[in-house]
């Protein structure tokens, strides 16, 4: 029997030809019955035994805001190094915080 990182014999890796008998291979086990089948996995990390406070939740989501206009500011830098129109980093900055705020806020996590 070989390891994993010898080579084969070519002997032994050779396919079969036509009409010739199939080496023995052992069959591929039978898929697993519902009986079998373990119970669902638990988290690693257990879920949290209480809601946030509200003064913890609100300050997690003004930190997250800052975040939203970090990526307006970085948005608009990048795009004022390549020559972009006035208008057009003022229109993609003010729509992507929108959204981004629009998403963060609408969390029920935070």
């Amino acid at each position: 029997m070989s390891q994993p990182g010898e080579p084969q014999d070519p002997a032994q890796s050779a396919s079969t030809g036509v009409g010739e008998a199939a080496p023995d291979v052992p069959d591929a086990p039978d898929p697993p019955q519902a009986g079998d089948l373990d119970a669902p996995a638990v988290p690693f990390i257990g879920r949290r035994g209480h809601r946030r406070r509200g003064v913890e939740s609100i300050f997690i989501r003004f930190v997250a805001t800052g975040g939203v206009i970090g990526i307006g500011v970085a948005a608009a830098a990048i795009m004022g190094t390549q020559d972009v129109a006035a208008w057009i980093i003022g229109l993609v900055v003010s729509v992507l915080s929108v959204v981004l705020a629009a998403i963060l806020w609408s969390s029920r996590t935070l």
